[in-house]
């Protein structure tokens, strides 16, 4: 047995004990049920293609070309700044195209650990000029970073650059995940000449709504660690402040205590009011609402911008899963030419945000981790396979309709469609029904199809921003010991008297789920301003559950994440929660289960329940919630049900790109 398979079974069977028990305490983070598990330490034995040792990147898969290396090579921006980046050189007499990457994590680095892309010169060895180049205010570049604010320019200017260095065809192609992501979706908006594909991993379609807050309301447990002890700390080195980027790291270190810092406009390791360290971070804080601030830069207003085909990874628990999904979706429905609109491609695996779900990294869930090898991302194959085709021109079938590429977890296997969300969707309505719905009391809610018809009383629960209800897995950023990601049993969760559950009957057959799943919900509040959170989890037989997604919504953006407007307190409002897709088999035998509560610690920020502007006040007050299920009231939840059927690899289908 596998060391994946071990730390699962081992986590599995210690979920199954502790029923007889409530575990006491305070919040209980994804990192203590690893620890718990015995499970916290990296899994050994090869996977894919990594050697036996587990080593990355590995050797094999090398190209004709032999490579040499420039350092620091410098471009001069519209504005004058100078951006460095190292520049990878096939020993060629052939002109050849050019595969960029423009990263504020370190061009040294290039996203290669842990257990993600092979190394810049692995690349360049299949004859292509491979650039890494620090983005503003980062590494060796210089000028002053802000984040978001230039990598349109600077990615317009870079593009244009890379095209015409020595050796250069003049066709270039962009790669990166997460941030390097955003900095090729903000390149393409600006549409520069020479660009021809990017391949965006693990990033968003708008920076506002699924990056920095989702539903209205802030991810501080992404956010924060993110922005003090990765962007701010290396902004400080690059300028010389070495004393700022000591402390932004010590503080990282203790991030657990920082997250339960109030209030957020205050945050001592950015340094309110000094401007050199993190203005960026206060501006985020103070635009709360998706206002110009944002809109400047989501990339999901400009597709028709966009002129170039996509080849697009995501993760199951990505941080950013949902707006990968709509960056698919938007481009082939909205994409600027024909061309765009039918070489898009999506592959979405069994990974969180940094690990990409290999066994060995260290970072993943076990529950991951044990999917072994099936799950390994093809990111580097494929991505080699799209650059020949659209960089070179080689016949091959990495393209030439819309595809999305999607692993069935609980199944283990890969199927393929066509759209997002699948055309063959059956969008399934259960109705909420029951009372007293918390697993603490003994007593369950249930979900069926037919609606309610006979009166029933609300459920109701006390929210206490003091006592939120703790994240265990989610799709947080950007590792399982930091950020809340990946999943997890919810048994402990499920105890609380703050978080009602609504159950289906066994399935009675293999049940599909893929795709996004609608709550919608009618509640009210004693609070003007609170949350409702909703989780969709899968049950088995014996009882273990696991979350597949979940979704949050801030009451006054109930309408409008633009507009927000306080609720009325006591008064009924109905609130549509929009968990975040996935795709799992629910076994027969197994059920279907929501989870209602209104916090998800520390995945998202409290809501503190006062109205207060956002991050402006650590004063809190307990809200009293009434969740409805009745005849006028119909709380439902819409389920992306797939008919049985389909062509299923237990391996991703490389063998279509030939």
């Amino acid at each position: 047995m596998t060391a994946p398979a071990r730390c699962y079974r081992r986590l599995m069977s210690w979920n199954r004990a502790r029923r007889n028990r409530i575990l006491r305490g305070g919040a209980i983070l994804a990192v203590a049920l690893l620890v718990l598990s015995g499970c916290g330490g990296s899994a050994s034995g090869p996977s894919g293609g990594e050697s036996a040792s587990g080593a990355w990147p590995p050797s094999q898969g090398r190209g004709k070309c032999a490579v040499s290396k420039q350092e620091n090579v410098p471009a001069t921006m519209r504005d004058g700044v100078v951006l460095k980046a190292d520049v990878y050189r096939p020993k060629t007499g052939d002109r050849v195209p050019v595969i960029l990457m423009r990263t504020q994590y370190g061009k040294a680095e290039a996203q290669v650990k842990p257990y993600r892309y092979q190394t810049p010169e692995w690349f360049a060895s299949h004859c292509y000029l491979v650039v890494v180049q620090d983005i503003r205010g980062q590494g060796a570049s210089g000028g002053t970073f802000t984040e978001f604010g230039n990598d349109r320019d600077d990615g317009y200017d870079s593009v244009e650059w890379a095209a015409g260095l020595p050796g250069s065809n003049g066709k270039v192609g962009m790669y990166g995940s997460s941030y390097v992501g955003a900095t090729q979706w903000l390149s393409a908006v600006t549409a520069p000449p020479h660009l021809v594909t990017i391949v965006p991993s693990n990033t968003s379609s708008d920076y506002y709504d699924g990056w920095t807050y989702e539903g209205g309301e802030f991810r501080l447990a992404f956010v924060e660690p993110w922005a003090m002890g990765t962007i701010a700390e290396t902004a400080a080195r690059n300028r010389g402040d070495t004393a700022t980027a000591k402390q932004l790291l010590a503080d990282e270190a203790q991030y657990t205590r920082w997250l339960g810092y109030r209030p957020y406009q205050q945050f001592p390791p950015m340094r309110p009011g000094d401007p050199n360290v993190a203005p960026w971070f206060f501006d985020w804080i103070r635009h709360a609402a998706r206002d110009d601030y944002w809109k400047q830069w989501s990339i999901r207003e400009h597709y028709p911008d966009v002129k170039i085909p996509v080849l697009d990874f995501e993760g199951w628990y990505d941080a950013f899963l949902a707006g990968g999904t709509e960056n698919f979706s938007g481009m082939v429905r909205d994409g600027g030419t024909a061309q765009a609109r039918a070489n898009q491609r999506l592959v979405i695996g069994p990974w969180d945000h940094v690990g990409w779900g290999r066994p060995g990294s260290g970072v993943s869930a076990p529950m991951l981790a044990a999917v072994g090898p099936a799950g390994d991302s093809p990111v580097n194959d494929l991505m080699l396979g799209w650059f020949d085709h659209f960089l070179k021109g080689q016949d091959n079938k990495v393209a030439g309709q819309p595809t999305v590429d999607y692993f069935l977890m609980g199944a283990n296997k890969w199927k393929s469609a066509t759209a997002w969300p699948l055309p063959n969707t059956r969008w399934t309505t259960y109705y909420l029904s029951g009372s007293g719905a918390n697993g603490l009391t003994g007593r369950l809610g249930a979900l069926t199809t037919a609606p309610p018809k006979d009166p029933q009383q609300p459920d109701t629960y006390d929210y206490d921003p003091l006592n939120p209800v703790p994240s265990a897995g989610g799709h947080s950023c950007c590792g399982a010991s930091s950020g809340p990601q990946g999943p997890y049993d919810q048994y402990v969760v499920e105890q609380r008297s703050d978080v009602l559950t609504y159950t289906t009957a066994p399935m009675s057959a293999d049940t599909e789920l893929t795709g996004p799943t609608t709550v919608k919900l009618w509640a009210a509040s004693t609070a003007p301003d609170t949350d409702f959170t909703a989780k969709l989890v899968a049950v088995a037989p014996d009882g273990s559950t696991v979350n597949l997604n979940n979704g949050i919504i801030r009451t006054p953006f109930r309408d409008s994440l633009e507009h927000p407007t306080p609720t009325v307190p006591g008064q009924p409002y109905q609130y549509t929660i929009q968990i975040w897709p996935t795709s799992y088999l629910v076994r027969a035998g197994s059920r279907i289960r929501l989870e209602i509560s209104s916090s998800d610690y520390p995945q998202f920020a409290p809501n503190p329940n006062t109205g207060q502007p956002f991050g402006a006040s650590a004063d809190t007050q307990i809200a009293t919630q009434t969740i409805l299920h009745d005849a006028a009231h119909p709380s439902s939840v819409v389920l992306p049900v797939i008919p049985a059927g389909g062509a299923a690899s237990s391996r991703f289908p490389m063998a279509a790109m030939k």
